[in-house]
C-alpha cells in the first residue's frame, strides 16, 4: 500500500491491508512525522490513533505514554540522519523500533520501569522515562 493509502485507511478507522501491527502504527507514525512538524504530527497521530481504537472497538488499547514515546524516538532517529529517507530504508535501519514483546513494551524497556508502563497514569498522560541511560 502506498503511504496516502495507509494514512486514509488509518483515519477512517480501518485496518490498512485488514490487520494493524506495532510496525503499522510506527510506519503511519514516520509518515506523520515526514509531513508535518513534531507537535502536529504528536496531535493528529494521537487523535487519529484514539479515534480508529474506538473504530475497532478497543478503546482501552490507547496508551498515550507509549504513544508519544514512540514517536519521539521515531523524529530522533529520522534527524539523525543526514538525508531523508524513504520508509524502507528507515525500517531497515531502525528495527529495534518495530519490535514488541508483549507486556515488555520492545526498545522502551530500555527508557522506563515495567511498573511505570503498566500503570494507569501512563496509559492516560505521558509519563517522561524512569530510567538512566547514557546519551551518545
Amino acid at each position: 500500500m502506498t503511504d496516502e493509502q495507509i494514512i486514509s485507511e488509518f483515519e477512517q478507522g480501518r485496518a490498512p491491508g485488514g490487520s494493524f501491527h506495532h510496525a503499522d502504527h510506527i510506519r503511519v507514525a514516520f509518515i506523520y512525522l515526514s509531513q508535518f512538524s513534531v507537535l502536529e504530527a504528536l496531535q493528529k497521530f494521537c487523535s487519529a490513533l484514539q479515534r480508529f481504537a474506538v473504530a475497532q472497538g478497543k478503546p482501552h488499547l490507547y496508551h498515550e505514554t507509549i504513544t508519544w514515546a514512540y514517536l519521539f524516538l521515531i523524529r530522533e532517529r529520522m534527524m539523525r540522519v543526514e538525508q531523508r529517507q524513504t520508509w524502507e530504508e528507515f525500517a531497515a535501519a531502525n528495527r529495534d523500533l518495530l519490535t514488541w514483546e508483549k507486556g515488555k513494551g520492545g526498545i522502551l524497556g530500555q527508557y522506563y520501569q515495567t511498573e511505570t508502563l503498566t500503570s494507569a497514569a501512563a496509559r492516560a498522560i505521558f509519563l517522561f522515562p524512569d530510567k538512566h541511560r547514557r546519551v551518545s
